[in-house]
């Protein structure tokens, strides 16, 4: 594990801390409420409600904000594995995909629970120059515990030197 893992959980876990660096880094994300629910090194829960800034016209959650939240939950989990490493190791989303099952209203959990796989991926990164390429999935649900999408984000790492 990143040894520097326990910072960034730090960082992650805490409500002003969290805020002011979803201000700086994704700015996105903090105009449209994500916040996360859950944080360790196996799972991320990233939080996100149906509001003004999250609509669409058809009274649910914006597909571009799910699709955000679904990335965060991915996400936070390889950025946690890259945080401070040296040497540095880059990210960055490859490919996403898309599955929506149900309307999103209300407040949605995208989770994701692929945080070993992450560690596996920037490791390999680190020794095998090519780089490494990880595929991991966040699932969307609802309040009642409804699946209302389901994200695959392919990531690439790759040490810098």
């Amino acid at each position: 594990m990143n040894p520097n893992f326990p910072a960034f959980k730090r960082l992650i876990t805490n409500p002003i801390l969290f805020k002011i660096f979803i201000f700086q880094k994704l700015s996105a994300a903090f105009w449209a409420g994500l916040s996360i629910a859950h944080f360790d090194e196996k799972t991320c829960v990233v939080r996100v409600k149906y509001s003004w800034f999250s609509q669409n016209p058809f009274r649910s959650i914006y597909f571009a904000v799910e699709a955000m939240a679904a990335e965060m939950s991915a996400g936070m989990l390889a950025f946690g594995q890259v945080y401070k490493r040296d040497p540095a190791v880059s990210m960055l989303v490859e490919k996403v995909e898309a599955t929506f099952t149900k309307k999103a209203t209300g407040v949605v959990h995208f989770t994701c629970e692929d945080g070993l796989a992450f560690k596996a991926a920037v490791e390999e990164a680190l020794v095998n120059n090519s780089g490494s390429k990880l595929v991991s999935k966040s699932v969307g649900t609802n309040s009642a515990g409804q699946q209302v999408a389901e994200f695959t984000i392919s990531w690439t790492f790759k040490a810098k030197n």
